[in-house]
């Protein structure tokens, strides 16, 4: 929109019922279907805001389609005022009729747009109608994560459609730019033309009352004038203080136009690697916010929506949502002024790296930042998101090596930090950074099956910040962030069909294969090992939701710790169709993990750190207190502690902005049990409380077996705690090898046992009749997506969790068979690529037993592994 229509009040709404037909053969504009009284065949009638893909025919209908409807004009202006069609978003291209005669038209799906209608108009009924087109191929197009392969498309006048009456000659714009090195705002005016000949501005604190008050005469169309806020009163989330700015136009004393906008008073800064709000240091506790709802998409049913999520994302301890790929409803940007939470945003992404995908990309980045200057609770942009749309296509070089795609970037970077130096910019978020104020990496790891190589991977980014630069072409000592990562935790899946009478559409996009295709999940689940370890799928769903929080504590924790770390964004806020990753479900319904999130994601956190997550009873078992202080204010307190019927207290202060560890704050002698079991540790403060299982198991005997071993130093180890060893496998009750040659194989299909184990670096050697597949051994977004289950050992949780730790697998048996035993199961995303971890089966009259968990040198360390071994050998 090229003047500030969007923020002024609506003088009558267009939203409501309006006529809709689709035009598959783009033959509307040849019969005129622009006509008021053009026939409309089989037309259907629809409540805008309103995407086509919301008629349950039309999900995956692209091409063209047509709006109608009618309305009064009377009283609608008077004199020279104007009167302008007012569209807050239409997907794709949109072109106006206003009886018949055409008005404008526009590009882009995102942002608002508005057509002089006056001319057009008559006395008493008019008719308005809007032609959409949203093509097929939207690989140049900004498009977001609409479609293959990712959520439904989004077609249509998704946002309020209404009319504006303005004066002739009217404020087009006016910028507030705080400064608050002196308490100043700059506000620049800039009039439809040159008639004013003096502006007044006027700052309103928000109990009406007039601060700051300056005229000034315009030179030509534009004015700047710098107004002194008294006793400013800073916008920041805790206390989300706006002012309203209230300009007039005049000419010879006579007010021409008056408008009003809200602004706050709020800097973004860094410097040497650190994030400042308002001067302050600041800690980034982000989620990422895709901002898709069921039934209406890119839109809540009810705008009300939006502030139950800020309030929830607050109640969760975020500062911070990254509106991700698109730009966020004017709405809720609205309201996140209001109820104070920060806002990262960007614009939708194309596919392709093109002319038009560039020209596209920037034009709508600019109208973003023009309809979202004013707005106090957006600190930072990005310009791209992992390279769509500049070097992700599998035809196109990468960002990462293409001197052209940099020179560009850097350049569009250059160009975003002019047009707005009063917030961060990010390049292109994830990776290949180029010039940026924020190097951002999305790292998926999954805790804690992966989290010693996480650690890793978290201290090596640090001391090598320039690894994650396609070329450094700007001062590389920016804020560090982690800007994606997370787990999945699988959603009620009940409440899904509950809701909708049976599976949401989204359940089998064509697009959808694999790990992504919920269609089937409830027969995926019956024919699966995990119906053999849970009653139900919604009982498998609330145990990996507390899996999704085991595997996110400890990456939040290490991240809130490191110095190097200026803050962090999560995937995601909520579940979006297919990806259920969300902290919050589908249909903003909390999962069962909620108040423990709140408390790891508060400003002050308290994190248990064992030293291990299993003992031997009487052992002593030990814990680090990590605690992180996001406040402004010393944080101070006796913490109490209690491990297994032991009690202690430790004192901490922690200075503002800091956070400390507690070397073995916690120390306790792990309990007497009569077998494994799991015991808790906890510490509080007395407002909040963090905790801890661990796993104990008591010494006990052998089981009463001979084994054959073929590596002699798990051999020696065996043996040392009891068992019968044999030097060949025809001597033994069972073997235990890392390898089944032809010899073993003749040997158990003649009746005997054989233990298959991974090596010592937890590889698995070939077996015939036995088809594995790898698991990542760092990073993996699949690997996220994945969960094991057990009931090797019914006495840990079904969902191991940290009782695994150091123990989970490289790789899987992937070709089950209905008569296997699998005692220790895998699954990805909605209940595909079934496989096991542990897995009995039989061959010829003996049995192979293969277990891919890590236990080959742990036998001895660790007493899950030990378990683990010990139950496979008694059986």
């Amino acid at each position: 929109m090229n003047e500030a229509l969007h923020a002024r009040d609506a003088t009558r709404t267009l939203s409501g019922r309006w006529a809709f037909i689709t035009d598959p053969d783009d033959a509307g504009l040849d019969e005129a279907f622009y006509e008021p009284d053009a026939a409309w065949p089989d037309a259907r009638d629809v409540s805008v805001p309103h995407s086509w893909q919301e008629e349950p025919d039309l999900r995956e209908y692209t091409g063209v389609g047509w709006y109608r409807r009618t309305f009064d004009a009377d009283a609608l202006a008077a004199g020279d005022e104007r009167v302008f069609a007012r569209f807050g978003a239409v997907d794709y291209e949109a072109t106006v009729w206003v009886n018949g005669e055409r008005v404008g038209d526009h590009t882009g799906g995102y942002l608002p747009f508005g057509l002089d209608v006056t001319d057009a108009l008559t006395a008493g009924e008019n008719t308005i109608v809007l032609r959409v087109r949203d093509p097929e191929d939207i690989s140049e197009i900004p498009h977001g994560k609409q479609g293959d392969p990712w959520y439904t498309r989004v077609s249509g006048p998704w946002q309020a459609v209404d009319l504006v009456t303005v004066p002739e000659t009217r404020v087009a714009a006016a910028r507030v730019t705080p400064d608050l090195e002196d308490d100043t705002a700059r506000v620049a005016v800039t009039a439809s033309d040159d008639s004013p000949t003096d502006v007044h501005v006027t700052v309103v604190d928000d109990a009406g009352a007039p601060v700051a008050s300056e005229s000034a005469a315009l030179d030509g169309e534009t004015a700047s004038l710098d107004l002194a806020i008294p006793d400013a009163d800073y916008w920041t989330p805790d206390d989300p203080a706006l002012y309203d700015v209230e300009v007039r136009l005049a000419a010879g004393g006579e007010t021409l136009d008056e408008h009003t906008d809200t602004f706050g008073m709020r800097s973004v800064s860094r410097e040497d690697g650190e994030l400042y709000l308002n001067g302050e240091p600041f800690t980034m506790r982000g989620a990422l916010d895709q901002a898709f709802y069921p039934d209406t998409y890119y839109r809540p049913a009810d705008l009300e929506t939006f502030e139950r999520e800020i309030r929830t994302a607050k109640e969760l301890g975020f500062n911070l949502l990254r509106k991700h790929i698109k730009p966020a409803h004017p709405a809720f940007l609205d309201l996140a002024d209001r109820l104070g939470i920060l806002v990262w945003e960007e614009p939708a992404n194309p596919a392709v790296y093109s002319e038009r995908s560039k020209r596209e990309v920037r034009e709508q980045f600019e109208a973003m930042v023009a309809r979202d200057y004013n707005r106090p609770s957006v600190i930072a942009w990005s310009l791209y998101n992992e390279e769509w749309g500049i070097g992700h296509d599998d035809d196109e070089e990468p960002l990462w090596t293409d001197t052209e795609k940099q020179d560009y970037l850097e350049a569009f970077y250059a160009d975003a930090r002019e047009l707005d130096a009063t917030r961060l910019v990010c390049d292109n978020s994830g990776w290949a950074h180029v010039a940026t104020d924020l190097n951002d990496y999305h790292e998926y790891f999954v805790a804690p099956d992966r989290v010693g190589a996480w650690r890793e991977k978290l201290d090596h980014i640090v001391e090598h910040p320039e690894e994650n630069y396609g070329d450094v072409r700007a001062d590389p000592d920016v804020p560090l962030l982690v800007s994606e990562f997370g787990t999945w935790g699988l959603c009620d899946v009940s409440r899904l069909e509950g809701r909708d009478g049976g599976d949401p559409h989204w359940f089998d996009h064509d697009f959808l294969t694999g790990m992504k295709r919920p269609a089937g999940v409830r027969e995926r689940f019956a024919e699966s090992p995990a119906a053999d370890v849970f009653d139900s799928l919604d009982a498998f769903a609330e145990a990996w939701q507390r899996r999704e929080f085991q595997s996110v504590e400890p990456i939040i924790a290490d991240m809130r710790e490191h110095e190097g770390v200026a803050g962090y964004v999560i995937t995601e806020l909520t579940d979006i169709e297919w990806e259920f990753n969300g902290i919050l479900d589908y249909e903003r319904e909390e999962k069962v993990f909620h108040d423990d999130f709140a408390r790891l994601n508060a400003p002050v956190m308290l994190h248990l750190a064992p030293s291990r997550h299993a003992f031997e009873a009487g052992e002593r078992v030990s814990a680090d207190v990590v605690v992180a202080n996001d406040t402004a204010e010393p944080y101070e307190a006796t913490l109490e502690w209690s491990a297994f019927g032991e009690t202690g207290t430790v004192d901490v202060a922690v200075p503002a902005h800091e956070q400390t560890r507690l070397t073995d704050a916690v120390t306790a002698e792990a309990p007497a049990a009569p077998g494994l079991t799991t015991a808790t540790l906890s510490v509080t403060d007395g407002e909040r409380t963090a905790s801890r299982d661990v796993a104990v198991d008591a010494a006990h005997d052998a089981p009463p077996v001979s084994v054959f071993v073929e590596d002699d130093g798990l051999g020696d180890v065996l043996a040392e705690h009891g068992y019968a060893t044999a030097d060949v496998p025809g001597d033994a009750d069972v073997s235990v090898v890392t390898a089944v040659d032809a010899t073993l194989r003749e040997f158990v299909e003649h009746g005997g046992h054989v233990v298959v184990l991974p090596d010592e670096e937890g590889g698995m050697a070939p077996v015939d009749d036995v088809t594995y597949t790898a698991l990542p051994e760092e990073e993996s977004w699949n690997l996220c997506a994945g969960v094991l289950f057990q009931d090797l050992l019914p006495e840990l949780d079904a969902v191991p969790g940290w009782a695994f730790a150091d123990l989970y697998p490289y790789a899987y048996v992937s070709d089950l068979e209905v008569a296997d035993d699998v005692s220790v199961g895998y699954v990805e995303g909605w209940i595909e690529n079934p496989g096991g971890a542990v897995v009995s089966r039989s061959l010829g009259d003996g049995r192979l037993d293969v277990c891919t968990l890590r236990v080959t040198d742990a036998y001895d360390e660790n007493p899950v592994a030990r378990a683990v071994l010990d139950r496979l050998l008694a059986e």
